[in-house]
């Protein structure tokens, strides 16, 4: 019988190639499916002043050429600092605010005469414009009276008097806000329907990186599991699983009251500074089940293998139907609006790990109830069975 450690490694560099082949077309996919939903407003959109002296304008071609800046960033920071820099080429200014715990805390900003200023200012969400679009979760114009009195009187009102805030989605979580204004000059214009397009595809890339290299880690981790001769490392939630992304913490937000778990305490001393420095927060989730503590080491390994197949298996369903899981949601219809993938999902789970150790588990439909319909079986519908 083959070594299984030789095994577990061709797997990972099997899994590593099929990534590195996929990656480049589905971000091709991307680009391509936001610029079709979103071709027909920007056909209608009046063309951002100075287009016409050479200047970038809503056009696809220069919309496709900023989004691949975007897609072109590997990291978190990377791919924030280009949306940024992007936005300032259909607007005057633009900043990004985090969300954590019901407050807005300033990352950075392009265009202000102050944008170091911006870091950690606490812009106030409790009303008007900020606080309908963390209501809504959609992208809303008004005009500065509508939005934070000290931020106007700190950085100056737009010429036009319009802001426009835009929501930063992550894992179906609202993880930050985009403002953005036409500048202080006399006769400056913004494009709202290209920065909505540049945010929806930031949106889209930061979940793609996110599965991509928590794949990359799945499989090193396989492939070197068998060569340590430690118990199985605790299982992750399903937030640490499938997003890298470091809280956030800003200068102004009071003190959390409630108590870091080990894990967490554990994941903070060993971050690396890229992750400590990232600025979204992690979309909170309900706990993950526990492995039979009566299993042995080898059985629990295949435990806690088939519970992160299921998770990556879930993520998958929710990044390529976005809309359907929506909709599904409201309309307590998940399972009837996703029956193919989720039967496909389920047969490719069983196919793995429906005759092993791990078949007592049932993970594939824990990750099912718990991710899919945030612990709400209802949400399924009436079709579901387990």
């Amino acid at each position: 019988m083959p070594d299984k450690a030789r095994i577990e490694q061709i797997v990972a560099k099997t899994v590593s190639q099929v990534l590195d082949s996929h990656i480049p077309r589905l971000k091709e996919e991307l680009v391509q499916r936001v610029l079709q939903e979103l071709q027909p407003a920007l056909e209608k959109a009046p063309s951002r002043k100075g287009a016409s002296d050479g200047s970038p304008g809503a056009s696809p071609g220069h919309l496709l050429k900023a989004i691949s800046s975007i897609h072109a960033g590997t990291t978190q920071k990377e791919i924030l600092r280009s949306l940024l820099d992007s936005t300032v080429l259909y607007c005057g200014r633009a900043a990004l605010f985090v969300i954590k715990s019901g407050t807005a805390s300033g990352w950075q900003g392009r265009a202000f005469s102050n944008s170091d200023d911006i870091k950690d200012f606490p812009l106030d969400v409790s009303s008007g414009i900020a606080a309908a679009v963390m209501q809504s979760r959609k992208a809303a114009l008004g005009s500065a009276a509508e939005l934070d009195s000290k931020f106007v009187s700190q950085f100056g009102a737009p010429a036009d008097d319009q802001v426009l805030v835009l929501p930063l989605l992550l894992k179906d979580k609202l993880a930050a806000l985009v403002y953005a204004d036409a500048g202080t000059h006399a006769g400056a214009n913004m494009d709202s329907s290209a920065l909505e397009l540049l945010v929806t595809a930031t949106s889209a890339w930061l979940e793609v990186a996110s599965l991509r290299k928590q794949a990359q880690k799945e499989g090193t981790s396989e492939g070197s599991g068998s060569e340590k001769a430690d118990a199985p490392p605790p299982l992750q939630s399903v937030s640490s699983f499938s997003d890298p992304f470091a809280p956030h913490a800003p200068m102004h937000a009071p003190a959390a009251h409630a108590p870091v778990v080990a894990e967490q305490a554990m994941a903070a001393t060993a971050a690396t500074a890229e992750v400590e420095s990232a600025p979204l927060p992690v979309p909170q989730s309900s706990p993950a089940p526990e492995v039979p503590q009566q299993a042995s080491r080898e059985d629990a390994e295949i435990h806690h293998k088939a519970q992160r197949f299921a998770r990556l298996l879930l993520d998958e369903i929710k990044l390529y139907n976005q809309v359907k899981v929506t909709e599904g949601r409201k309309h307590k219809d998940l399972y009837d609006r996703l029956k193919e993938d989720i039967d496909k999902s389920r047969s490719t789970y069983q196919k793995r790990y429906g005759n092993t150790a791990a078949a007592s588990g049932d993970y594939l439909n824990q990750e099912l109830l718990r991710s899919l319909a945030e612990d709400d079986i209802s949400l399924m519908g009436p079709n579901f069975r387990r």
